[in-house]
């Protein structure tokens, strides 16, 4: 998941930035969405910044998270590495991340990259957006191409 939109107060550092009205909002129908049709979130990781943590508050989702300093400005690499150490009892994780690392990411991981949901992904990863993985491995072994991309959503 992408991080909701941002605003930009003057004289903020960009880790710092808060989201906007919009982010609460987009953030709170992506938790809804996630709800209603996905597996129960078992684990999350989510970068350090303040929007990206008002995101994950904004879902409502209650799962265990740690925020990750390394997710903040990460490439697919540094992110596909952190998704190799999540434990085997996790079933459902959610990365709470910026772009163009969650994009990017989402890409690298999809094995099926011509598939409609690959189609929407590779135009535009706007602010909430959620890209839906499934793997049939362990994630030590979810490596580039070996996920399959399920649906690609943004909330709006």
């Amino acid at each position: 998941m992408r991080h909701g939109k941002s605003s930009y107060p003057p004289g903020v550092a960009d880790h710092e930035r808060p989201l906007a009205p919009r982010g609460r909002r987009e953030a709170a129908l992506a938790g809804d969405w996630l709800g209603a049709t996905q597996p129960e979130i078992d684990l999350v990781y989510c970068s350090t910044s303040v929007r990206t943590r008002e995101t994950l508050a904004a879902t409502g989702i209650t799962a265990p998270a740690q925020f990750e300093p390394s997710i903040y400005e990460a490439t697919p690499h540094t992110l596909i590495d952190l998704i190799q150490l999540a434990d085997d009892e996790v079933g459902t994780l959610l990365l709470v991340g910026h772009a163009p690392g969650m994009p990017w990411t989402a890409w690298e991981l999809a094995a099926n990259r011509d598939s409609e949901a690959a189609a929407d992904l590779s135009r535009k990863f706007p602010t909430s957006a959620l890209a839906v993985l499934e793997f049939d491995r362990a994630w030590t072994d979810a490596d580039p191409g070996t996920g399959e991309l399920l649906r690609f959503h943004v909330p709006r």
